[in-house]
Order: structure tokens, then sequence, then C-alpha cells
């Protein structure tokens, strides 16, 4: 699906963050300027190797000069972060799909309570900038394993206006954050934004829904799909290209992406779990077998789109189309 055209961007910073986290800055080519974006929104890099993974964006959305992203060096990483670590360098350019996002922060007057666990403080870090420059009520609460493993502490703390806000908790120095009283301790009518581990964030939530909180003030980031439970085996199904009739088989243990690609068709895939959305395709006939974290309950009853990356096909054939 179009994303809008590829900006080329400049690695004009590279730090270290923390501990197997760093820290880039991208800015455009003289003479071009960037597209926007909002705070909890992520930039998709096309990396060396012909990768192209997600990663959020940092810094307040008002800067139109930069995007500053926070990457995590993955161990299980399948080549994404390891590029970013290891074969990034300042000078070097490469190309990005405009600014997506999928975790906005609302625009609304209510108290918001960020939580952040690990990797998750960097969309939270711009919500943060964002709701500091507009006077905006908030608080942030931060944990990670380790002081080491805490990113962008040089923000966070000292005299920087977010410190007042900000309460850090570091495993190795015995710090816990009950999350149940944090989140008690929030005025009525708050918001929560949570992102982080899996198990972090469903704590959260959790903690949050037994205290009384309405799903529409509860908002989460998902780096990675969480396992989806489906009935029966999977089968075999066709794909029909529209407007040119192609059909291409997608066999089990196949996923239709795969297919699509070995099949030579154009089709741009990142998180490969359901949960980017790069890969949305419109489907013009057929009932997909929905497997994705991306689309909501509503948008999957319609059968008029699907993530290939994940899904499959309860009918035998699928047609979609490619051309938008």
């Amino acid at each position: 699906m179009n994303a809008g055209p590829l900006q080329t961007l400049r690695v004009t910073a590279k730090r270290v963050a923390a501990e197997d986290v760093c820290e880039l800055t991208l800015e455009p080519l003289p003479g071009m300027t960037l597209a926007p974006f909002e705070a909890g929104a992520h930039l998709e890099l096309h990396l060396p190797g012909g990768l192209l993974r997600p990663y959020s964006l940092s810094n307040d959305p008002a800067e139109r000069h930069r995007y500053v992203l926070g990457v995590l060096r993955e161990p299980a990483s399948r080549g994404g972060s390891l590029a970013v670590h290891d074969r990034l360098e300042v000078g070097q350019t490469l190309q990005a799909s405009p600014p997506r996002c999928h975790f906005p922060l609302q625009a609304t007057p209510a108290h918001k309570l960020l939580l952040a666990g690990g990797i998750g403080i960097t969309p939270l870090l711009a919500m943060a900038r964002q709701l500091a420059r507009e006077g905006g009520s908030f608080e942030l609460h931060y944990a990670a394993r380790s002081n080491d493993r805490m990113a962008f502490t040089d923000v966070l703390t000292g005299s920087g206006p977010l410190a007042a806000r900000t309460r850090l908790y570091a495993g190795d120095q015995g710090e816990r954050i009950d999350l149940a009283e944090v989140i008690a301790a929030q005025a009525a009518g708050s918001e929560l934004y949570v992102c982080g581990p899996a198990g972090f964030m469903n704590a959260a939530l959790q903690a949050a829904r037994e205290q009384g909180w309405a799903e529409s003030r509860l908002h989460r980031e998902l780096f990675g799909a969480e396992p989806v439970t489906h009935s029966g085996a999977d089968r075999a199904f066709e794909i029909e290209i529209a407007g040119s009739g192609q059909i291409v088989s997608v066999p089990v243990g196949c996923t239709a992406a795969q297919a699509l690609q070995t099949a030579g068709l154009p089709l741009l895939t990142s998180c490969e779990q359901g949960v980017c959305g790069t890969c949305l395709t419109r489907v013009v006939s057929g009932e997909p077998d929905h497997r994705d974290q991306y689309l909501t309950p509503e948008e999957q009853a319609a059968n008029d789109q699907f993530l290939p990356c994940c899904s499959r096909a309860r009918s035998t054939r699928l047609v979609i189309d490619l051309s938008v």
C-alpha cells in the first residue's frame, strides 16, 4: 500500500543513549523539508541490505528540522537493529517513508500518565516533550532493568523541563514500580499511555481496568506482536491480482506476503508480525483470516483489507488490489 513519497535523509548524529541503545539523528538534504510528525509516531527506515524497519521518534514534533530515533540492539534481530548499530555512520544517507502514527497523543485537557518500560521510553519521550512545551498536565514513570540500560536520562533528569515530572525505576538499584499504586494516584479522568515489553504493558492495562478506567482512556504501543489465537489449521489458498488476473498460490508454511514477493509483485513489509501496517492491502473479494494486531475489530469485520505478512484466507481465493 502506498505510504507516500520516500524522503532522503542524512545521518547527522549518532550516540550511545544507553547500553545497547543508540540515538540516531536524521536531517533532510539541503533545500529539502521534512514531513511533519506527531508524538507517538514512527519512521520506517530503508536500511542497508534491503531491510525496512519502523523506529519510534523521540523528539518534540515542533522540531521540523530533524528526526531523532532511539534504537535498541535486539539479540534476536532479523537484521534491522544490527544495521542501525553496526552499519550506519554519520554522513551516510538513507531513505525513509513519511512518519506514521498508530499511538497518538489525544488532544484533550486530561492529565496524561506516561508509563515506559525499556525502549518503550522512545515514543513517550516525544509525548513528554510536547506536553512540557504546551504546558499540559502529565507525569512520566520509566522502568528499566538497570541504570546502564535506561536511555535518555540526560534529558529526563537534572535541571531540564522533564525532571520534575519524571520518576525513574532502575531494577539493579532495587527500585520497582508499583503500577497499581501509580495508577491509583492519578486524577479522575486521566489518560494512560503505556509502551514497553508486553508483560509490562499488560500489567499496566490490567491495573487500570481493575480500578475502573474506561477503555477509551487506555492507550498502548506495540513493538512486536503478541500471540493471536485462531481456530483450525493453516490451509493453502490463492490470491488473484485485480487488474492483471495473475494467480499466486499461497501454500501452507508460507505467508501471503512471501508468496507475493516471490512472484515478483510489489509489496513492502516491515515488522512481518501484523503490527505496523506497512503491508496493508485492499481486498476486492474473498474472506481474509485476520491474524493481525493493527486493524480494529470493526475494520477486520469489513473484510476489505488485510495484512498479508501474517493473515491468511478463509475463502479459497482472495482478490486483492496492489495498485493503491
